[in-house]
């Protein structure tokens, strides 16, 4: 069964709340492909190695957390921009992505997603005076010790994180997918036990050892699968089409 690429992206739009969130890149749809949808395919970034594999799964939709044409880039379609751009019209492809909507999502985005996984209830936003941090926060439901419950991420991210540990049990936990290293201020002031996110920086080391919490950088990548997977399994159900997530690895 086929959906008409109009109705997909005004649901995805719609669903997400896209227009609403300022980002530093346009969300939605970036490409124009064919005007009937079949075949979704998503991942988490639309580099030449996921565009290819779409390519080879005939997919008639790429859907992504991390597109192009991010704010303070280089505009000119040349090089690595033009050959993937290139692969997508060649064969018809529309991309659709959603960043900041992917993060925030209360059912489907990357944070809830991480938040049902690992197990942490979520209480709500991470700094809830300021909505531009997109981190949460919630809890376990009964303490851990910071190396249990760092297991418990390698088993079901399937990498070993970076681990700083501190002095006490784990239960408050703080977290933030991706590049969400900065907010580890506001994750002490929030009283977390430890903070996860995907990234790590020199200073966030010092942070969390001076103010006695455990932080946990997970991977970028490893941390944003799971949103776009679930936005893509939502699409297929509302629409009645296939979707296929493929995970192109990046140790980052």
């Amino acid at each position: 069964m086929a959906v008409a690429l109009d109705t997909l992206v005004q649901e995805a739009d719609r669903y997400l709340k896209a227009a609403s969130i300022q980002d530093y890149c346009p969300n939605g749809l970036q490409v124009e492909g064919r005007p009937q949808v079949m075949r979704i395919v998503s991942g988490v970034t639309a580099s030449q190695a996921l565009v290819d594999a779409a390519i080879e799964a005939r997919a008639d939709v790429l859907l992504v957390h991390h597109g192009y044409f991010w704010k303070g880039e280089n505009p000119c379609i040349t090089g690595m921009k033009q050959r993937r751009l290139k692969a997508l019209l060649r064969h018809d492809i529309s991309l659709l992505a959603y960043h900041l909507p992917l993060d925030v999502h209360p059912e489907v985005g990357n944070n809830a997603q991480l938040a049902l996984r690992l197990g942490i209830e979520i209480e709500g936003p991470l700094d809830p005076a300021n909505p531009r941090v997109v981190g949460l926060a919630g809890a376990l439901p009964e303490p851990v010790s910071a190396r249990e419950f760092a297991a418990r991420v390698e088993q079901v991210l399937g990498r070993a994180p970076l681990l700083v540990e501190g002095e006490r049990s784990v239960q408050r936990i703080g977290w933030c997918s991706g590049g969400g290293q900065g907010y580890i201020d506001q994750a002490i002031a929030a009283g977390v036990d430890l903070y996860l996110t995907g990234e790590a920086s020199e200073q966030t080391y010092h942070s969390a050892r001076e103010n006695g919490v455990s932080f946990i950088a997970a991977g970028h990548h490893a941390t944003e699968r799971y949103g776009v997977q679930a936005l893509g399994d939502y699409l297929a159900r509302r629409f009645a089409v296939e979707h296929l997530f493929i995970d192109c690895p990046n140790p980052v």
